[in-house]
């Protein structure tokens, strides 16, 4: 690749190193945007009905479990039914094609996360545009990825994991729940920026890959962190570090990838929120302030934390132009690895 940036004896791409620092999430709470102008008829009174809160994954995953967290207490602040509706299906697809053929008068809202961002680059043709079809709102909560291993083997950090590949190319794999997943596409990161080469082993279920890796039929994983804690505390795993740009407050103790040996890599999971585009500024800006003060809210940080999850809320231009940032970042990681969907 061209132009290399040389830091702690490991070579990677400027390009790369750029756009990692362009989708960085901020994690210090912002001020909401300016909240719409109630004699703008957009705004008046809305909401007036229940809304529909579309999650386009299966009841009982982060994202389903943030958007009925925060869901629930939006309810109680408008005083309006705030209805899930899970429309699970390919990566995620299915249930935003749903949301962005809605009439764009805010009573249709999406709970988007990072696969939305990856599939512009992991499908050949998508039924929506991800820009050009949505409006960001907010950026709700973001959950890091940990890096785990088998304690077969024989590193303590991800120092010592690098010099330990490098050694051995090709030789260590590693497991994910499938291509261009999020644990797949977090190693592939780190690959790319440690110039290492490991073997990728993807498995249709995290539960399948977390079997063969406790079992020791795979080397190491990038899970998120709420899935994998229990096997580190137990003993059962070697946590190395943790993907985010701090450390999680759910795990304090555990490095990131950055403080340990890979400066300026990033690859949290997120969820946020979007609506149909045509969708008025001023209702735009009601949601925005409205889950921006809840997701704020000392008791709904805690609650979230607990879920391994850190709550944002930021603009909707920071929100949009981060959507950006993950869309380029995710396109150039997929085509340096060559990662096709089965």
């Amino acid at each position: 690749m061209k132009n290399p940036v040389r830091t702690a004896g490991a070579t990677w791409p400027a390009a790369l190193l750029s756009l990692l620092a362009g989708s960085a999430i901020a994690q210090t709470p912002v001020a909401p945007a300016a909240v719409a102008d109630s004699r703008d008829p957009a705004a008046s009174g809305y909401p007036t009905r229940p809304l529909r809160w579309i999650v386009p994954y299966a009841p009982g995953g982060g994202a389903d479990t943030v958007t009925r967290v925060v869901g629930q207490k939006l309810a109680e602040s408008w005083a309006q039914p705030v209805v899930i509706d899970n429309r699970p299906g390919a990566a995620g697809i299915v249930g935003a094609d749903v949301a962005a053929k809605a009439r764009p008068d805010g009573y249709t809202i999406l709970m988007a996360a990072t696969p939305h961002a990856v599939n512009v680059s992991l499908y050949n043709q998508l039924p929506f545009d991800l820009t050009r079809d949505f409006t960001a709102v907010t950026l709700v909560a973001s959950f890091p990825n940990i890096l785990v291993l088998h304690p077969s083997v024989p590193v303590t950090s991800i120092k010592e994991l690098v010099a330990l590949a490098k050694s051995r190319p090709g030789q260590l794999n590693f497991a994910s729940n499938g291509n261009g997943t999020s644990p797949h596409l977090a190693m592939e990161l780190f690959k790319s920026m440690a110039g290492i080469s490991m073997m990728h082993v993807p498995y249709k279920a995290s539960s399948q890959a977390f079997t063969d890796l406790l079992g020791g039929q795979v080397s190491l994983m990038f899970p998120n962190l709420p899935s994998a804690l229990p096997h580190v505390k137990s003993r059962k795993l070697k946590a190395l570090a943790v993907t985010g740009i701090r450390r999680s407050p759910a795990a304090p103790d555990i490095p990131t990838m950055a403080e340990d040996g890979v400066p300026g890599y990033a690859a949290d999971t997120w969820n946020g929120v979007l609506v149909p585009a045509g969708t008025p500024r001023a209702i735009v800006l009601r949601l925005n302030s409205e889950l921006v003060k809840i997701v704020n809210m000392p008791d709904m940080k805690q609650r979230l934390l607990t879920l391994g999850a850190e709550t944002i809320g930021n603009t909707p231009e920071e929100f949009s132009a981060y959507l950006k940032a993950e869309i380029t970042k995710w396109a150039l990681v997929i085509k340096n690895a060559g990662i096709r969907v089965d």
